[in-house]
């Protein structure tokens, strides 16, 4: 089995992921903040932990300011829905996920707000000076990804961070793709705003994510409910995380999300990003050539371990199921919930095939996806 879909999930796990994911659930899985027992008190610790690596993996300086949600999709949600105003101006961009695109087109078609979208060029890179020239007086948020889940292309968050800073506009990153890949400081990026899933890069279980908000910046709550403080009054409480926190968390995979973060740290981001990129060079410096596959992006050090690709004369979705059934090679065709981006690439109608590596990967996998590759091409001339 040779398992490239990386960009929907993390496959394999660490085993270190697994085996904190089997403890908690074996021995201390109480319902945090609930009650007054030590099982409860203990997933509280182990809760806030998980809290503290993540404000310390992208250089936060409040654990309380790092909000639990589901996946980013909730993160982005919470994020959008809960800062902007009627008859604010949002910026987005083409390469973005429907977990962005969609919320925002929501809150455009009901009246709430102006939406500017900026398209990338057809290598699906953001020039991000075009942004900049959309700013009206009443744009309050700015929403990019920082890496494409379709292309990988690598957006400038820095560059951006620094115009919103100056012209004290908030600044939302979607990184879903590079968290746990790429560097994230939220101070040196001026990042107000950063929404994450735990299930991919992360490498912690699905149903795990969440939003760096912040110092002094109002999210305003999706929902109302139990946070297992203040529990006398029946008003929502105020304070991070509580007031964005309402319900019972998944408290285990919360804590073997904290395993995923500690994994990350032994092996080192910067050793997994270089070997996602040498997969990623591999992949590419082999197919470049092959006049009967398309290669999609930049191709170079502006796109992550993300190579998305068609063959010519055959449907993206035909070419994933064989590599599924006859290679046991797993990839992800279609349109990637980025319907923008396929149409910002000229693949709107195509779809393409994804491959996308991750740490667990290796060259020799590499090599019989580009042989098999070459074998549905072989096929498909005859």
């Amino acid at each position: 089995m040779i398992y490239v879909d990386n960009g929907a999930t993390t496959f394999p796990k660490p085993k270190s992921v697994i085996d904190k994911l089997v403890d908690c659930s074996l021995h201390y899985a109480a319902n945090p903040g609930r009650s007054g027992h030590k099982l409860a008190m203990k997933m509280d610790r182990e809760i806030y932990e998980t809290r503290e690596k993540l404000c310390k993996f992208i250089n936060a300086t409040n654990p309380l300011n790092i909000i639990y949600t589901f996946n980013a999709t909730d993160s982005l949600n919470l994020a959008i829905k809960g800062v902007v105003k009627k008859n604010d101006h949002v910026i987005t961009t083409s390469m973005e996920h429907n977990s962005v695109l969609r919320p925002l087109n929501e809150l455009k078609k009901l009246g709430i707000i102006d939406l500017s979208i900026v398209y990338a060029d057809k290598y699906g890179v953001i020039d991000v000076n075009k942004i900049f020239d959309e700013v009206r007086e009443n744009t309050s948020l700015i929403v990019t990804t920082q890496m494409s889940n379709v292309f990988g292309t690598i957006v400038d968050v820095e560059k951006i961070g620094a115009f919103c800073k100056e012209k004290n506009i908030l600044y939302l990153v979607d990184a879903a793709q590079s968290i746990g890949v790429l560097d994230i400081d939220v101070q040196k990026m001026n990042i107000d705003l950063l929404a994450f899933p735990g299930h991919k890069a992360l490498f912690g279980p699905m149903g795990t994510g969440g939003l760096y908000i912040k110092d002094k910046i109002k999210v305003n709550p999706l929902k109302q409910g139990g946070t297992g403080s203040f529990s006398q009054d029946i008003n929502q409480p105020s304070i991070y995380p509580d007031s964005l926190e309402s319900g019972t968390s998944n408290g285990v995979g919360i804590v073997a999300l904290g395993a995923g973060v500690d994994f990350i740290n032994e092996v080192g981001i910067k050793n997994i990003r270089e070997h996602e990129n040498e997969l990623k060079n591999y992949f590419i410096e082999n197919l470049k050539d092959n006049k009967d596959i398309i290669l999609y992006g930049p191709l170079d050090e502006r796109q992550g371990a993300v190579v998305s690709l068609n063959v010519k004369g055959m449907d993206s979705s035909k070419v994933s199921f064989i590599l599924s059934e006859d290679f046991d090679i797993y990839t992800r065709a279609g349109f990637h919930c980025a319907p923008l981006a396929h149409k910002t690439i000229g693949t709107q109608r195509l779809g393409a095939v994804r491959f996308s590596f991750g740490y667990f990967n290796t060259i020799e996998q590499v090599d019989k996806c580009i042989k098999a590759l070459e074998k549905i091409i072989e096929r498909n001339k005859k």
